[in-house]
């Protein structure tokens, strides 16, 4: 088991100074400060690049990205190669490790995964859940269930058309696209 540390913005904006001034470098300052990774610096000094202090803050209302929206972005990621961290700032996401949850989503569920909530259910709500998942497969006639699939497989056409044509022209694509990112991103949840 491991543990997430929080730091506070006033933390990341001194390293983030701290860095930018010359003196240090990423892992010199990681160490100072007692972290055992040089990472979260570096994402927060490239996020303080390309948002200014916004780019530090923990955001109190949770944005909600489209399955369409995050097949994107991991496309981008595996057709390029680049990071979570470049990857994150070329779509305008603050939090690159949210791009890690959505490929290990994807990765072990596929697409059906990505539209998932997210959060912990209580106790009752996860019993509930498993009660009434049980109870919706045993109903669910094969009509449904083929109903279901072709829902599924239509998201995933659409993904692999999408893929080919960012393939074909990444450039062309994000900037064909660049404001439905902007727009996406800017969600408010419900």
């Amino acid at each position: 088991m491991f543990f997430v540390v929080k730091y506070s913005e006033g933390f990341k904006l001194k390293l983030v100074k701290e860095y930018l001034s010359g003196k240090s470098g990423y892992k010199f300052l990681a160490k100072k400060y007692g972290m055992k990774d040089s990472t979260p610096i570096l994402r927060w000094v490239k996020s303080y690049e390309k948002f200014g202090e916004e780019g530090l803050r923990r955001k109190r209302n949770k944005t909600v990205y489209s399955v369409q929206f995050k097949l994107e972005v991991l496309s981008f990621m595996k057709r390029t190669g680049s990071s979570e961290t470049e990857t994150a700032l070329k779509f305008g996401l603050k939090n690159p490790p949210l791009i890690a949850s959505w490929k290990k989503a994807f990765l072990e569920g596929g697409t059906e995964a990505l539209d998932r909530l997210k959060g912990r259910s209580s106790m009752s709500e996860k019993a509930k859940n498993k009660k009434s998942k049980h109870i919706e497969e045993k109903e669910m006639t094969y009509e449904e269930k083929l109903e279901r699939e072709n829902e599924l497989l239509r998201l995933e056409v659409e993904y692999l058309k999408k893929l080919r044509a960012f393939q074909m022209d990444p450039e062309g694509y994000l900037e064909k696209h660049k404001q439905r990112y902007h727009s996406n991103s800017k969600k408010p949840s419900n």
